[in-house]
């Protein structure tokens, strides 16, 4: 598998109105129930993305291991997910939709996140913010659905050169999106350079 060919499989999408909202869609070879069982199942998705803790039902709250939680505000198997997506006690308005569909024997997956973002932060970075974010984490579920492999290490990740370029190619991607959604070509330019060195810093040569 070439996992850089894997990112350019995403279609990406940008609402850029008050509260942004990024799409990423994308096929998998999987069954709908199987690719839903991965997305909610807290063993499994402790396999590819984080460990969850909470009261996992509707109406329920969670935690991701080092990242966001919130509560479970919608909850219909095998279609639909909808959850709080909250760092820190004043975050603000944040909500993540993941939506299943069968396709040509396979399943559509769409993940939906829409925000209130920080003009700062979006000037800054743009889409890529998130959209980095989630690329890796989808990645992370294609490895589990082909091969079982475990998550990627994100603190690592980066140093590989593979990574490197697993990193560029999605915060490009989210640089294109960004400019078909009416984004000046000089801030999408800055955004997207600005969200590679996040992601992927140069290390400093010994």
């Amino acid at each position: 598998m070439d996992i850089v060919d894997e990112i350019n499989q995403a279609h990406r999408e940008l609402l850029n109105g008050e509260r942004k909202v990024v799409t990423l869609s994308r096929r998998y070879d999987a069954e709908v129930e199987d690719v839903w069982d991965a997305c909610t199942n807290a063993e499994r998705l402790s396999r590819w993305f984080l460990p969850v803790t909470g009261d996992l039902r509707l109406g329920g709250k969670y935690q991701l291991e080092g990242n966001a939680g919130g509560e479970i505000l919608q909850c219909e198997p095998p279609r639909l997910l909808k959850v709080s997506w909250l760092f820190g006690e004043n975050a603000g308005f944040s909500e993540v939709e993941v939506h299943l569909s069968s396709e040509d024997d396979g399943t559509l997956f769409e993940l939906r996140h829409t925000a209130e973002v920080p003009p700062d932060m979006w000037s800054g970075y743009g889409p890529g913010a998130v959209g980095v974010g989630w690329d890796l984490a989808l990645l992370g579920l294609t490895l589990h659905l082909t091969s079982g492999a475990p998550r990627i290490d994100e603190s690592t990740f980066h140093l590989t050169d593979e990574g490197r370029r697993v990193i560029t190619a999605s915060s490009q991607a989210w640089g294109r999106a960004y400019e078909a959604a009416g984004g000046p070509p000089d801030e999408v330019a800055a955004a997207v350079a600005n969200t590679t060195a996040f992601y992927a810093p140069e290390q400093e040569q010994s």
